[in-house]
């Protein structure tokens, strides 16, 4: 039996919000992998997914059921200059499901071929890049951050032309939305204030019922990426190409392109091989979270008032609470990772003069908040008399906590995981794949990331950090 579709809501608004197209076939699908507990938490037959017809739809050959696909247009701020049409270039959203838990889930296919959008690209993705996002989104989700999640891979049976010639391939990819900024970017720049309502009020139906106004939806959408960007900063995650495209409106991590986790701590960690200025850095994450925000706050303004310096000064009062209310969330992330249940003034400070350690020392970030609590962070410091000092004002800090030593430590270990997708260990994963057509390490790393907090014998060379002082590692979009 073919999954039913619930519902495309998003097909239900105007045609100028998409183009109505069937996913592209492809010519001999097979199946890489199956998220079978994401399948049966959507409420679907993991078994029919495997299938020959679960494959052909997975790969674009055949429309199931319910579904209506549509590519989504959009437009965005790349690298800081604006694009007025970008949209679905390679990816259908098939259509809706609601989880076993009643929510609301799209289910898009990513590589899915040519759509009106493609601005000459072919449509396609390749093997690695599809691994990659798989890899990256389910480490995300196992690590408690809001992403959107890999249902499938499917290779295709045809060759793509990237850097070199590669096997493709398509993922089917769930997310509670695939709305951006770039969205109503996209209707702002054509003066269409019309649609701009119409997708307003549609995002706060199925996402923030509780706003209340567009005003009330433009401050709950601040609020969620200052928790996300928050998140990501505390796991060493530097996503790499946060294009106001690349934004999503429901706070979800979205579009893993060049993404990647830091082994040794520097704030200016670039990998993204297309961010020539460091653009988007580790450290800059939050400042360009802001900046896409206030792109948002531009577009919604002609729904706040009809008097254009009335609804600027209520976009401003919205964005003005970012700043702090990112710095709070980060604040308890690092409280959190430093082994603190309650607030005192100094944290920040003590958190950052860590951090500053770990910079000075070229010392592996997970490892280093990982050793804190199991006390053998001291052995990762070239120069430990700096360690020594920051932990004795730590201990005594922590002197001031409720609380025993042993829940300490559990707390400690549920805030810091021991395995991230290490850069090596990805991949290596990928060339097995490409390379030789071995998946075995691809399902060997996805079953150690599905527990990122939990210890097993055997895992050591998840955890470490590769061999030798940092090389120049670069990632790729891959579109």
């Amino acid at each position: 039996m073919a999954p039913v579709f619930s519902d495309n809501s998003y097909a239900r608004l105007p045609d100028r919000f998409y183009a109505r197209l069937a996913p592209t076939p492809v010519s001999t699908p097979k199946l890489v992998k199956i998220n079978t507990p994401l399948a049966l938490q959507l409420g679907l037959d993991p078994a029919f997914l495997a299938s020959p017809e679960g494959v052909e739809i997975l790969a674009g050959n055949r429309v199931a059921e319910g579904s209506e696909p549509i590519a989504l247009a959009y437009a965005g701020h790349q690298f800081g200059n604006f694009v007025p049409q970008l949209g679905d270039g390679r990816a259908v959203l098939l259509g809706e499901v609601v989880d076993i838990t009643g929510v609301r889930r799209d289910i898009q296919l990513k590589g899915s071929g040519p759509t009106p959008f493609s601005r000459r690209g072919d449509g396609r993705a390749a093997l690695g890049p599809v691994l990659r996002e798989y890899i990256v989104s389910e480490a995300m989700h196992a690590l408690g951050i809001p992403t959107t999640r890999s249902l499938a891979a499917v290779m295709t049976g045809e060759p793509v032309m990237r850097e070199n010639v590669m096997p493709g391939a398509v993922l089917a990819r769930v997310a509670s939305s695939h709305i951006r900024v770039g969205t109503f970017q996209f209707f702002a720049a054509r003066g269409d204030t019309e649609a701009l309502r119409l997708l307003a009020d549609h995002v706060i139906a199925r996402h923030y019922p509780d706003a209340g106004s567009y005003r009330g939806l433009y401050d709950r959408i601040i609020a969620r990426q200052a928790q996300l960007v928050a998140q990501w900063l505390g796991v060493g995650f530097i996503h790499g190409v946060m294009n106001t495209d690349n934004v999503s409106i429901a706070g979800e991590t979205i579009d893993y392109g060049p993404c990647a986790f830091m082994d040794a701590y520097h704030p200016e960690t670039v990998f993204s091989s297309i961010d020539q200025t460091g653009r988007y850095a580790y450290a800059k994450q939050p400042q360009i979270a802001g900046w896409n925000l206030a792109r948002l706050g531009e577009a919604l303004m002609p729904l706040f008032a009809d008097d254009a310096d009335a609804a600027l000064a209520q976009a401003n009062e919205s964005l003005g609470k970012y700043n702090d209310t990112f710095h709070s969330a980060y604040l308890a992330v690092l409280r959190r990772k430093l082994g603190l249940a309650t607030a005192q003034d100094g944290d920040g400070v003590l958190a950052q003069s860590f951090l500053k350690l770990l910079t000075d020392n070229g010392t592996d970030h997970t490892l280093a908040f990982r050793g804190l609590g199991e006390g053998t962070a001291r052995g990762l410091f070239e120069e430990p008399a700096g360690f020594d000092a920051w932990e004795t004002t730590w201990r005594a800090r922590l002197a001031a906590e409720p609380g025993d030593d042993a829940a300490r430590r559990i707390a400690m270990a549920a805030a810091n995981p021991l395995y991230i997708p290490r850069n090596h260990k990805v991949e290596e994963t990928l060339a097995a794949a490409i390379e030789d057509g071995d998946f075995a390490p691809f399902e060997a790393l996805l079953a150690v990331l599905a527990h990122p907090f939990d210890e097993r014998p055997g895992l050591a060379a998840y955890a470490a950090p590769p061999d030798g002082p940092p090389g120049n590692y670069r990632t790729y979009c891959g579109t």
